[in-house]
Parts: C-alpha cells; structure tokens; sequence
C-alpha cells in the first residue's frame, strides 16, 4: 500500500495501516509539518503538544527535528518535555492497561494488580509493549472507590479486580479481536 505522505496522522491512525509506518510517515514530513510555527524558543511546548497530538507520544526523532527546526540543542528540548509530566516517551498501546493507585485501590492491593499486568506482559508501568498492542500506566485515581481495585481497560471500568482476573482481561481481550477479524472477513467476503 503505497500512502500519501501528506496525510495528517489523525487521518493515517483513521486507515487500517501498520502504526510503524505511521510513525514513519509523520517524521518524516515533521519539517514541512513545523512551518506553520514561528521559530522562537517560546513556541517549544506548544510544539511539543502539537507532535505529541498527533503522534500520541515524542520519539527521539521527533525531539531532534524540533530542535533543528527551532535551532536550540536537543537536551534543551528533552529538558523541557521531560519537566512536564503531560508528555510521553512511549507510544501507547492498542489497549490502554491504568491501573488506579488511589488510597482505596492502593489499600485493596493495586500495586499487586500492577505487577501482575508487568509480569504478564513483560514491560513496567510506562512502557509499551514491542507490537504497541499494550501498555501500561499508573494513574492517581479513577473516582470509582467503592469499586477497589480498579483498572481501566481503554475507557472500560473493571472494578473488583484481583491478581486472578489479570489473565482472563487478556483472554477476553484476544476473544473480542478474533470475533472482530471474523467479522471483517465476513464482511469482505460478502457473507
């Protein structure tokens, strides 16, 4: 599939295409993309919201064509997105894990959940697993206590959560993406 290099992300993450190449795509256009800025160091964090948007994360590419375009070193740049903690590193997964340490998730055991989600999936919290289907992040509180434990599965709520239903998120998970192919292949074929 050959793909428009002038597709904004929002539009390529719309195609059914590899996020990788995704990725790719963007930075590679990132120059032209950073002309509609104004070349002064005050526009470095607006900047930085405005790739991280459309990537959803900053990669090291990325932080290096905004201090070419803004002429400033590249450790400037890190330093600031580092400082804010509204900025990421990793790009998410497909299936967003957060996993609640408020005080009533923390005490009900949220950090037992937390590294069973680690382990399971072979990545820490604020990592990315290598195929992008999955990561994993800590949040301070969702607002469902009288639900602790709590985790978020993208916008799903699974409240009551133990160190035993990990493992059947990630089957209900792979279930849901098999039914969904099927689906797809059904449609394709005209079944």
């Amino acid at each position: 599939m050959t793909l428009n290099p002038n597709l904004q992300p929002l539009q390529l993450f719309a195609m059914d295409v590899d996020p990788f190449a995704k990725d790719e795509i963007f930075i590679s256009g990132l120059p032209d993309y950073l002309k509609q800025f104004d070349r002064q160091r005050g526009q470095l964090i607006p900047i930085l919201q405005k790739v991280q948007q459309e990537l959803t994360y900053l990669p090291a590419e990325a932080l290096q064509a905004v201090a070419d375009y803004l002429e400033i070193p590249v450790a400037e740049v890190y330093g600031v997105a580092t400082f804010y903690n509204q900025f990421r590193f990793n790009p998410p997964g497909k299936h967003q894990i957060k996993v609640c340490l408020g005080t009533a998730c923390h005490v009900k055991g949220g950090d037992i959940i937390l590294e069973n989600f680690e382990r399971k999936l072979g990545i820490k919290e604020g990592e990315t697993t290598e195929d992008r289907e999955f990561s994993i992040e800590r949040v301070a509180c969702v607002g469902c206590c009288a639900l602790a434990p709590v985790v978020l599965v993208g916008e799903d709520v699974q409240g009551h959560m133990a160190p035993s239903k990990v493992e059947g998120l990630f089957v209900r998970i792979q279930v849901e993406k098999e039914m969904a192919q099927r689906k797809k292949k059904r449609h394709e074929t005209g079944e």
